[in-house]
């Protein structure tokens, strides 16, 4: 297929995205036609859970609460079943490196020692064309063992290692509320979440199986287990489809969001035949408590990003609570990502921020998680060693019940007994980080290291997301004064000239006009912004 812009391939399905280079190796008549089956059968129940969230939204800002759910209680009071059992390459998982499928990253990823790496076509990525099939590309090639990389600045090459040492390849889809709007299905943008998975377990499936693996997935964002019971279904159509058994699949679930906490039971049991278990998905979870209670006035109001830690009240019962119904359901579960990112050059940076993941990672396998994620490839010892430490020879340690757990709603919900100030630091920390990581998202990279912080589509939300809250209840900073849409727009002009003083250069000032408008709509604006990636999607090719 030679470069260029395709048209209709299969019946009722439109490729609008230009073709590059063996692209027609990804976009075959036969995997559109898998496309085109998730989509007609799933498209619609997809748009009533989406309209699900916004009338349970709508029911929250206007005084309502959260609850586990009275009408699923005999799933939570049966305690007969199980999840399946851990697939081959997810039984131990100490160690997870998560990042995105650009080539370079995907060999480093697969050779870093980690068990696992979460292949992200989600957070760390951004949703440009380009990236979705060229991803899909480097997945197949990294399988077939067909990819090299030498890097044009360095001259650096990279290549595999043995098939014996690479990490086991989870492949982390968009969330539901993201479409692809290349692709049209009779008409109509195809699901993200439908169309990445689609075309992996399509492509890589057999693969993987081939290898004594299989096709394994990371679902984002999820809301509540009628998401989780699409999911499966879409994973039973591909499989019949295919040809190949169910229960083939396996998915971990990100606990992301502050509905699916008081759901993890119910979400376990829609996936159980599939299910690889929990991840607490902490930065986004952070995201969902603001976006969720963010009209809901001073005892919602969290403090600043960096001073919230995994042990304020409401993060602990959350984690505990999830390490409980994952063991006692027989499946895994995963701690959060450290967002901590050593530093090759500067000796103190690197000492604290390796300080910090050890007491993460500590804190984690204490509390009966089997294992954790990382960021970089130099991450990868220290989480190794601290889960080595309490596990030893053993793979994980789902024998670890944690009966002593007890959480209530009330638990999950007390988000006022967090300590922690708002300062105008912590006001121009978030304006800062929001945009540059905006300005690199729009060049078309999702995960940047900022202030030696890997920062991702998530920790921007965290961002923008206080700062939108912050101007709506007229929260006062420590100093005194209160966080007005004025005194954000003064401090954005300030960072703004900060960031062109430091970057000289290589200051992009188009790519930072973009992202200084992209910021004003999802933090100035009266009506709150579900998603900054969704306005930030619109203005991609």
């Amino acid at each position: 297929m030679d470069e260029g812009r395709a048209g209709t391939m299969t019946d009722g399905v439109e490729v609008r995205g230009p073709l590059g280079e063996r692209y027609d190796e990804i976009l075959t008549p036969e995997a559109l036609g898998l496309l085109a089956t998730l989509q007609r059968e799933f498209g619609a129940r997809r748009k009533e859970l989406l309209k699900a969230r916004q009338e349970r939204q709508e029911k929250l800002s206007s005084g309502g609460t959260l609850d586990f759910l009275p009408e699923t209680a005999e799933i939570r009071t049966d305690d007969s079943w199980r999840v399946a059992d851990p697939a081959p390459g997810l039984r131990d998982r100490r160690v997870e490196i998560t990042g995105p499928t650009d080539r370079k990253m995907t060999i480093n990823a697969l050779n870093s020692g980690a068990k696992v790496w979460l292949a992200d076509f989600e957070d760390a990525n951004t949703p440009l064309w380009t990236n979705m099939i060229e991803g899909q590309l480097n997945l197949r090639d990294a399988l077939d063992r067909t990819i090299d990389f030498t890097d044009p600045k360095s001259g650096k090459t990279y290549a595999l290692k043995d098939d014996e040492e690479l990490a086991t390849i989870v492949v982390r889809p968009r969330g539901w509320h993201m479409e692809e709007k290349h692709l049209l299905v009779d008409g109509e943008p195809m699901s993200g979440s439908l169309f990445d998975f689609g075309l992996y377990f399509f492509h890589s499936a057999r693969r993987q199986l081939a290898k004594g693996k299989g096709p394994y997935f990371y679902l984002p964002k999820m809301e509540s287990h009628l998401e989780a019971r699409l999911w499966n279904d879409a994973f039973n159509l591909a499989q019949d489809t295919l040809e190949i058994p169910r229960g083939t699949i396996r998915a971990t679930v990100l606990i992301e969001t502050i509905p699916a906490a008081f759901e993890m039971e119910e979400i376990l049991y829609e996936l159980r035949d599939h299910s690889a278990g929990l991840n607490a998905g902490r930065w986004d979870y952070l995201f969902s408590v603001i976006k969720k209670f963010r009209d809901r006035g001073a005892d919602f109001v969290l403090p600043e990003r960096n001073a919230i830690t995994m042990t304020a009240p409401f993060m602990r019962a959350y984690t505990e609570l999830l390490v409980r119904t994952c063991h006692k359901r027989g499946a895994h579960a995963i701690g959060g990502m450290a967002a901590f990112i050593p530093s090759r050059k500067d000796a103190e940076v690197n000492k604290v921020a390796l300080e910090k993941v050890r007491a993460d990672k500590t804190r984690e396998s204490g509390d009966g998680f089997d294992g954790s994620w990382v960021a970089h490839p130099d991450l990868v010892p220290v989480c190794r060693e601290v889960f080595d430490g309490v596990l030893g020879d053993k793979p994980n340690q789902r024998d670890r019940l944690r009966e002593d757990v007890k959480v209530s709603a009330a638990d999950l919900l007390n988000i006022k007994a967090t300590p922690g100030d708002i300062t105008e630091a912590g006001l121009r920390n978030n304006i800062d980080v929001a945009l540059r990581y905006l300005a690199t998202w729009l060049d078309g990279a999702g995960a940047v290291a900022i202030h030696n912080l890997m920062e991702d589509a998530a920790t921007a939300e965290i961002s923008r997301s206080q700062v939108w809250q912050w101007i709506r209840n007229g929260v006062k900073l420590k100093e005194g004064e209160t966080v007005t849409r004025e005194l954000v727009e003064r401090l954005l002009d300030e960072e703004l000239a900060n960031i062109r003083a430091e970057l000289g250069d290589a200051y992009n000032e188009p790519r930072y006009n973009e992202a200084v408008a992209l910021f004003k709509e999802v933090t100035l604006a009266d009506e709150y912004s579900e998603f900054l990636t969704t306005p930030a999607y619109i203005r991609f090719p």
